[in-house]
């Protein structure tokens, strides 16, 4: 992977892997075979505009990981635990903690949440975390989603503004730091 400096510590950016998602079922495999590259104390910062498919994604990241809970949007709650259930070896994989930094007013909002304490234990997804949850770890996935304005649906004349499933959207994947060296994020979807 190529490396430019980019955050603290120092850490290096992997290229931008681009993929086009057409539904809701695709973000959630997206969001399955993100699971299947993710560690327990690993983090992943999810950028996009209302409705661009974070908690969708963050759901296909949770049936994969195999937690326990509905995910849901953490909006009005902020931050959500979700255990690891038994695998059917009886093994477990990490739990999930589902973050939503929407109202959070800034660094020090966010450190009072003690995510700290279950970083290490749990796969950490931060919704709107641009800017605010770098700070948690050097090593980490940076996600954009971009959503299509005013593109027609998959119902003829509805636009993506009056369905909020509509239309492809657009994910760049960033791996940043060396936990990230010689994964091949490239073939998630394959």
């Amino acid at each position: 992977m190529s490396g430019a400096a980019s955050g603290p510590g120092n850490t290096t950016t992997s290229e931008a892997v681009i993929l086009e998602l057409p539904d809701a079922d695709t973000t959630r495999a997206l969001g399955a075979a993100l699971a299947g590259v993710l560690h327990a104390g690993d983090l992943v910062i999810l950028t996009g505009d209302l409705g661009a498919g974070k908690t969708t994604l963050t759901q296909g990241i949770g049936a994969a990981l195999n937690v326990r809970g509905q995910v849901a949007s953490p909006t009005f709650i902020v931050a959500r635990e979700h255990p690891a259930l038994p695998r059917p070896d009886g093994t477990r994989g990490p739990g999930l903690v589902h973050v939503d930094a929407y109202r959070l007013g800034g660094l020090g909002e966010l450190d009072a949440l003690d995510l700290d304490s279950s970083l290490e234990d749990s796969v950490t997804v931060v919704e709107w975390g641009r800017g605010l949850a770098e700070t948690l770890a050097d090593d980490r996935l940076e996600i954009d989603l971009e959503r299509p304005r005013g593109a027609p649906s998959f119902d003829p004349g509805v636009t993506a503004e009056e369905d909020p499933e509509a239309g492809t959207r657009r994910v760049t994947i960033r791996a940043v730091g060396q936990r990230w060296a010689g994964v091949d994020l490239g073939g998630l979807l394959g």
